[in-house]
């Protein structure tokens, strides 16, 4: 029974004024609440754990007084889910989608609704992490080898890599392997790049970017005038050209050869459904963006690029690639092969700083082509050609000259002194045109177009004429035999089987199935901050306001983004202290990337471009020096102490010795062994006496927020990743975004882009990413995760993240060394847990202990890293007390299986550790072990109630990289 409420409200009978309750009112729900796992009394029981009465008395002994922020970060309030999406709402108003004929490289496209729900929208897809553990990454390893095998059957190469970041930075990559390949002495000595000038506008920019520092010379200009006299080490063309012309390299590339030049071509990836492929031209390489082929616009970004090149490149390939193995019972398995991780190998010797690819976007791209299968996007290719050769007849008819023939989807129209009124015409009609100069218009078609669309673009340029009906054109394909492409793509089963929805829908769940995400449990990788991607964070990415503008469209059709853009700069200058943000940077290695670069146009402007030494820890994760160098910089390794902290004597001499030539130190807070370093000030205070500036990783900033600020104690440069600290879901492996700050003498420095003129400083470093604000569509998960966080939330949740690690690192204390601790003996937000006494006592490897962890229902924790032979566990704020309880009897029952094997009762071989992970096969398969079936599979209730069952056993990796298979197996292999 409801019982009415006082006419008067309850404030009245209380002698208060009848509107004053309804102030006191606050949202029933908060979304703080939802995000931190622990509950109050949670949190009450892991602080008596650790011996404190409140959160703050911890954080005091944790966090150095020094440092610690005095006041509250200045934030908006924290808004519930639906007040922050009904926000965000009116700001996604502002923009407006019109129809983008635009091209340079972008195109709209369809996604189809079984993609969109069943991966970009899927907890189950999104929130997966590399697959560095692939016995519990199989699915996703198949989707990416189906990307490989999609990109070297229609760019007629042999191999191709699991993705990378934009077209743009991709041809840059090509450019500094080509190079490294290169066996013309003197063409390297010389270090000439020519680009065509018919080439993207926004490639060339990235490409000169990248060029600068390696002091690479680009050469830009028309390929037909190329004199291979004085032969450049490598050639980069665009395939159809930026202003839609299609043109047989063939012979070019012979020359470039015959020269001693590699040649790139960047291609578009649907058209080769129709053209000849770059590999049947004899190209090196080919590089390109698949975002048509189901990923939307998102206003630049996230889509998956592709770099595909001879078998001979292998070991030079840049960025991931999946290859084919074995698993300990000879079946066929995947896993990353050859230098997937190689800056953590190589260090500043490293071929590319790459760390984070794609793979969200990739996997969307190749089921897009499998759903499709070879004849549907050859279908949909020569429906696109066909409205072109149909416009194209049009604009004949009224007079207009059109550019050089043949073409694929673009058209170069000369329109005289009419161009502002045509243009003037199309945004009537909310349509957007590419101007290639003041008397040249570009149209590119693409998926979406339909026979009224072509008829309205030739209204609009008929003006007061009447305009030929589309019914009585006879347009005629201008592609000529020699251009035609003859051999076949996607003919492996995988590309001819999923075209029903139903069908596609259950091959992605058998997929998913075979991965784990946190969809099934914690994933307490240190460094990488696996915590909770809200579902309400999420929502907008599919927003059609987001999701569907073009990311050269004008600016005043973006109000929304640009928004957006400035209420996410200000409140992550505000978390960090400084006075500068840019969101360019589409990953965390763009982001130290584009840092250094920052400091280093900054050392030049003063007269001192001579500072090239970059001090880098011993400890730093491997993008550090890899970054360096790309930036042109020497890298001069520092020690670190037995505490793990930097060793400020050694600091101080390295400081010293380089002075003069001194740029910068890279350094991570709290530190790569996940303590807070009380001695941060002096080495900050230390580099900038000796005239450097200080680069800050933010790999750790989950530690900091609300609590310090990098920007207040020294840090002049600083990168975050929006994939770890704020919310952004790693995907798979991608998307990344990594933005940095900086202090205020670093803000003219901030990277510009040549298509959008208000971007970046005034002295701005050229583009370092394809799109203006780089994988823009994802932002406004960030935006949603501060917005409904608020200030005392943001603060929560790194105090709890650092509680949740200390409560871990007390737990497991017993049973196993932590490696390092603070001076107050507390950790950070992460723990290491050191596993190489068991070598000795038990012949247990890390690898065992990482491998039975999948047993118990876990993603096994970082390995190796910083130090060999240990793990590194970050549980972030989100995880509960029961997952963490449940995470650590877990590792205290795998510590009781090596007391086994010390106290001789069972042999290292025989023990489920060698034998982990275990999968269905080994319940059906005939029994031979010590150990029983139940103990293998089931060690806990948990496991018996909710099981995750790895799609494979332990995974040979050498075997893999001997026997180099990196796309789908041939038709015979099914017969």
């Amino acid at each position: 029974m409801t019982v009415a409420p006082s006419p008067d409200g309850p404030a009245a009978q209380n002698g208060r004024a009848a509107s004053d309750w309804l102030e006191e009112l606050a949202p029933v729900d908060d979304f703080a609440r939802r995000h931190i796992g622990p509950t109050a009394a949670d949190i009450q029981q892991m602080l008596e754990t650790l011996g404190y009465e409140r959160l703050e008395q911890l954080i005091q002994a944790a966090v150095p007084a020094e440092i610690r922020l005095a006041r509250s970060l200045s934030l908006p309030t924290g808004l519930n889910e639906h007040q922050a999406l009904a926000k965000l709402r009116e700001i996604a108003s502002q923009n407006h989608v019109y129809r983008s004929y635009i091209g340079l490289g972008y195109h709209a496209c369809i996604t189809p609704p079984v993609i969109q729900r069943n991966i970009l929208e899927n907890p189950g897809w999104y929130t997966q992490y590399t697959p560095y553990q692939p016995e519990i990454a199989q699915g996703r390893l198949e989707a990416l080898l189906n990307f490989q095998t999609m990109v070297t059957d229609l760019t007629g190469l042999e191999i191709a890599n699991a993705s990378l970041l934009d077209e743009a930075t991709a041809a840059a990559e090509a450019m500094s392997m080509s190079y490294d390949v290169c066996k013309n002495k003197a063409a390297k000595a010389a270090k000439r790049f020519w680009v065509s000038a018919a080439c993207h506008p926004q490639t060339i920019e990235v490409v000169q970017t990248r060029a600068q520092p390696l002091r690479i010379e680009v050469i830009v200009g028309d390929h037909s005038q190329l004199n291979f006299k004085q032969p450049p080490f490598g050639v980069l063309l665009q395939y159809p050209a930026s202003d839609g012309a299609v043109e047989d390299y063939t012979d070019f590339i012979a020359q470039a050869h015959a020269a001693g030049a590699l040649v790139t071509v960047a291609a578009d990836l649907l058209s080769l459904t129709l053209l000849k492929p770059p590999g049947e031209m004899d190209a090196d390489i080919a590089v390109g963006n698949t975002q048509r082929f189901g990923v939307p616009l998102g206003y630049g970004g996230p889509h998956a690029a592709y770099f595909a090149t001879r078998q001979a490149y292998a070991r030079k390939l840049p960025g991931r690639l999946v290859g084919v193995s074995k698993d300990s019972r000879d079946r066929t398995a995947l896993r990353l092969a050859l230098q997937t991780r190689e800056q953590h190998i190589r260090r500043d010797a490293a071929t590319s700083n790459i760390c984070t690819a794609q793979v969200l976007l990739a996997i969307m791209a190749s089921t897009y082509a499998v759903y499709h299968g070879p004849q549907g996007l050859k279908r949909l290719a020569t429906r696109i050609h066909q409205l072109t050769a149909a416009l194209a007849a049009g604009l004949e008819k009224l007079g207009y000259g059109l550019g050089q023939a043949p073409f694929f989807d673009m058209l170069r129209v000369e329109v005289g002194d009419q161009a502002e009124a045509i243009r003037q015409r199309a945004a009537q009609q909310r349509i957007n045109l590419r101007t290639l100069d003041a008397r040249t218009l570009g149209i590119a078609l693409d998926e979406t177009t339909s026979p009224a669309d072509v008829q309205t673009l030739l209204d609009i340029f008929a003006g007061d004429k009447s305009a030929p009906a589309l019914r009585q054109l006879s347009p005629a394909s201008p592609l000529p035999t020699a251009l035609q492409r003859t051999s076949d793509y996607l003919s492996h089963p995988v590309f001819n089987r999923y075209h029903s929805e139903t069908e596609l829908l259950r091959y992605l769940y058998s997929l998913q199935m075979k991965d784990l995400s946190l969809a099934s449990a914690m994933i307490p990788l240190g460094s990488c901050t696996m915590k909770l991607n809200a579902t309400a964070e999420m929502l907008p990415v599919s927003w059609p306001e987001f999701s569907q503008l073009h990311p050269f469209a004008p600016v005043e059709q973006a109000q929304g983004y640009q928004v957006l853009f400035q209420q996410l700069t200000d409140w992550l200058a505000e978390i960090t202290g400084f006075a500068g943000i840019s969101l360019q940077p589409n990953a965390g290695s763009q982001g130290e990337y584009a840092g250094l670069l920052v400091i280093r146009r900054y050392h030049q402007s003063r007269g001192e471009g001579d500072r090239n030494v970059c001090l880098i820890p011993q400890s730093a994760h491997g993008t550090n020096p890899a970054s360096a160098v790309m930036s042109g910089m020497k890298v001069v390794a520092v020690a670190c102490d037995d505490d793990g902290n930097i060793d400020l004597a050694d600091l101080q001499t390295k400081a010293e010795k380089h002075a003069p030539q001194l740029a910068a130190l890279m350094v991570t807070y709290p530190s790569t062994h996940g303590v807070f370093e009380a001695t941060i000030q002096t080495v900050c205070e230390t580099v900038h006496r000796h005239g450097g500036q200080v680069y800050m990783d933010g790999a750790n900033m989950n530690a900091q927020v609300g609590l310090c600020r990098p920007a207040d104690f020294g840090a002049d440069v600083c990168h975050l990743n929006l994939h770890k600290t704020f919310c952004i879901p790693h995907g798979g492996g991608g998307p990344g975004v990594g933005p940095i700050g900086v202090q205020s003498h670093l803000v003219p420095f901030l990277p510009g882009h040549g298509l959008s003129p208000g971007v970046g400083g005034e002295q701005a470093i050229g583009a370092i990413a394809a799109a203006p604000w780089g994988s823009a569509s994802i932002l406004p998960i960030s935006w949603m995760y501060i917005q409904m966080m608020g200030p005392a939330g943001l603060r929560r949740a790194t105090e709890v993240a650092i509680l949740n690690a200390n409560y871990v690192a007390k737990r497991l204390a017993d049973h196993y060394s932590i490696l390092y601790k603070g001076t107050s003996g507390l950790v950070a937000h992460e723990c290491i847990i050191d596993l190489r006494e068991f070598r000795k006592t038990a012949e247990v490897s890390v690898d065992d202990v990482a491998k039975r962890l999948i047993d118990y229902g876990f993603h096994p924790p970082t390995m190796s890293w910083p130090v060999a032979g240990t793990i590194m566990v970050e549980p972030t704020e989100s995880e509960a007390k029961a997952e963490l309880d449940r995470f650590c009897d877990a590792m205290i029952a795998i510590r009781e299986e090596i007391r086994q094997i010390e106290a001789g009762k069972v042999t290292a071989a025989d023990s489920p550790l060698r034998h982990a992970p275990h999968t269905t096969a080994d319940l059906t398969d005939d029994w031979i072990r010590d150990y029983s079936r139940q103990q293998a599979v089931f060690p806990t209730d948990w496991t018996r109630d909710r099981k995750f069952w790895p799609a494979v056993n332990r995974i040979d990796q050498a075997y893999g990289d001997r026997n180099l298979v990196c796309a789908c197996l041939p038709m015979s292999a099914y017969e």
